[in-house]
């Protein structure tokens, strides 16, 4: 998610799972090959496994992009077909390539013949006017011929005139079923499933039908669900017996990266929903806050702000007891 699934972002809901495949932003191929590529490509190796989203529309450009990619050790390249702002309109690519599924077909074979890492594209059920049973199923057929290792589905419509980004989000209605009849019909095709996705227990659910669920906003705005995955999903201890504990982890992270010039707010941004519905929350979003106006703030802020939640509870286990109840 541009803007919010950063480097700190990813490093923090590392600390949350050790299994769950992180993305990166959506980067713009000319981003990549003429900006500061040290800076928007950079990540920490304990990130890993970690791919690179792309946006861009040109076969041998995001060739040369994915390759880029690959020599810096991502673990997959995945290209957006989904996101409707006017900008990625505007250039050509996002989710008005839902239209052109022959030149996305295009694109994913020139990425799939530069790199050996997994190629994947991220979609929409399909845009403004297009029947989702037709559309989504002709850009199926075309990118499973074109070698494409996954389809991502965000589950919803994009309306690319008269809606903005926010209300493509929210407003074109949820159709998980049209995902789930998606993967019935293309069983060798891995089909991971997007949007709507509130909890890891209502991503079991899907499970039985799709071969992932991708959690986008609500693991960013409540990034304490992320403890749940690990056991829920993959029959794995969490890396944390709490989310405090796991807060706590990141206090070497941030003075490392204090040390090297960023502001703790760059990090401490991404922690305001790590607790809910726990004794001290708000004081400790309070706190947290203040990173934002006090520019030489250090490690000791978010001690401090963690000091204000009275209690060590593991999040995760409200959601473990409640499927074995």
């Amino acid at each position: 998610m541009m803007e919010w699934t950063d480097r700190h972002c990813r490093f923090f809901h590392r600390l949350l799972t050790r299994r769950a495949l992180l993305y990166t932003e959506m980067l713009t191929t000319g981003a990549v090959l003429h900006g500061d590529r040290a800076r928007l490509l950079r990540y920490d190796a304990a990130e890993h496994p970690v791919a690179l989203q792309l946006g861009g529309a040109a076969p041998r450009v995001l060739a040369a992009c994915a390759r880029i990619g690959a020599e810096l050790g991502f673990d997959e390249i995945n290209l957006n077909v989904g996101c409707p702002s006017d900008r990625v309109q505007d250039g050509r690519f996002g989710a008005c390539l839902m239209a052109e599924p022959a030149l996305v077909g295009d694109c994913v074979a020139a990425m799939k013949a530069a790199v050996s890492i997994p190629v994947t594209v991220k979609c929409r059920i399909g845009i403004d006017d297009q029947d989702p049973e037709a559309a989504l199923e002709i850009f199926a057929q075309t990118i499973e011929r074109s070698g494409a290792d996954a389809l991502i589905v965000h589950a919803r419509k994009a309306w690319l005139k008269g809606l903005s980004p926010k209300q493509n989000r929210e407003i074109p209605p949820l159709d998980h079923a049209r995902v789930h009849r998606l993967k019935a019909a293309h069983p060798r095709l891995t089909v991971v499933l997007n949007g709507g996705v509130e909890s890891v227990e209502h991503a079991l659910d899907h499970l039985r039908h799709v071969d992932g669920v991708m959690m986008g906003r609500a693991v960013y705005q409540e990034p304490w669900r992320l403890l749940a995955v690990d056991p829920l999903i993959f029959g794995e201890p969490a890396p944390f017996a709490s989310t405090k504990q796991a807060a706590a982890a990141l206090i070497p992270y941030i003075e490392r990266e204090i040390a090297g010039g960023t502001r703790l707010h760059a990090v401490t941004r991404h922690l305001h929903g790590l607790f809910r519905a726990v004794p001290g929350a708000r004081a400790y979003r309070r706190h947290l806050a203040g990173a934002a106006a006090a520019p030489q703030a250090g490690a000791a802020f978010l001690t401090a702000a963690l000091a204000c939640i009275a209690r060590d509870v593991m999040d995760s286990e409200r959601q473990l007891a409640h499927i074995a109840a």
